[in-house]
């Protein structure tokens, strides 16, 4: 025997709701299969539920279009930055610079190590402390230009990402508000696809199970057979097939 399943998504929620609201511009007041009461609440719940879920949903594209663009403007600055300070260290080990210039870029004297820049959050703040500290280094006669890569090369690449990374977050925010506000509305679309999917059911109950099943489809219930009883119906309609041939 299927069983009935309600929406699991968003979308499939939308369409529910604009099912009810077809039926009901399709078949005479007196002889729907759900009260007028729910049928208010869903034409007054459903315009502002379906722009939720679509504000939602476009959010999230724009977010995704974004994306691989910002992956690449991450990468390149990661590596610049990266590269100029293991510059830096190699400058130091080759007797150029003194290890006290390591403290310019607020790295203490003795770190050989390039800091984590795993991080949108690293990369943001270790960048900037590498601008300004080659910046101050230069200005205050700590030693000549460190080039391969130049620190205005690095300064491009970097100021690059701050400006994706800040608009990332912008519609990361956008994306969030507009989950939310879906969510706050996902209950309200669940109560009312289950009290007008019983009333369906409840109006059909005296009719045989096929036909109330057609009935019910109808109206936009959904019911899924379980694997086991797919095999079973596949069996029998293979089984007329073979009968009338």
């Amino acid at each position: 025997m299927p069983y009935r399943r309600l929406p699991n998504t968003d979308l499939a929620r939308v369409r529910a709701l604009k099912r009810v609201v077809e039926m009901s511009m399709m078949t005479p007041s007196d002889e729907l299969a759900f009260s007028h009461i729910n049928l208010t609440k869903v034409q007054s719940f459903l315009p502002s539920f379906e722009q939720a879920v679509n504000q939602h949903k476009t959010a999230r594209k724009n977010q995704s279009a974004k994306s691989k663009k910002y992956n690449n403007l991450v990468k390149k600055a990661r590596l610049y930055v990266s590269h100029f300070i293991q510059v830096l260290n190699f400058a130091i080990i080759r007797g150029e610079l003194k290890p006290e210039v390591r403290e310019y870029y607020q790295i203490e004297k003795d770190d050989k190590n390039v800091p984590s820049l795993s991080l949108e959050s690293e990369l943001v703040e270790w960048g900037e402390k590498v601008i300004e500290g080659e910046q101050n280094r230069t200005r205050m006669g700590g030693g000549s230009a460190i080039y391969s890569p130049s620190i205005a090369t690095v300064k491009v690449h970097y100021e690059d990402f701050v400006e994706a990374h800040r608009y990332q977050k912008m519609l990361q925010n956008i994306t969030q508000r507009a989950s939310e506000k879906v969510a706050e509305q996902r209950e309200m679309a669940d109560k009312l696809i289950l009290d007008i999917w019983n009333e369906i059911e409840a109006k059909f109950e005296n009719k045989t199970e096929d036909e109330a099943r057609e009935i019910c489809e109808k109206y936009g219930v959904v019911y899924f057979y379980r694997p086991r009883e797919k095999k079973k119906m596949e069996a029998m309609k293979l089984q007329q097939n073979i009968k009338f041939e």
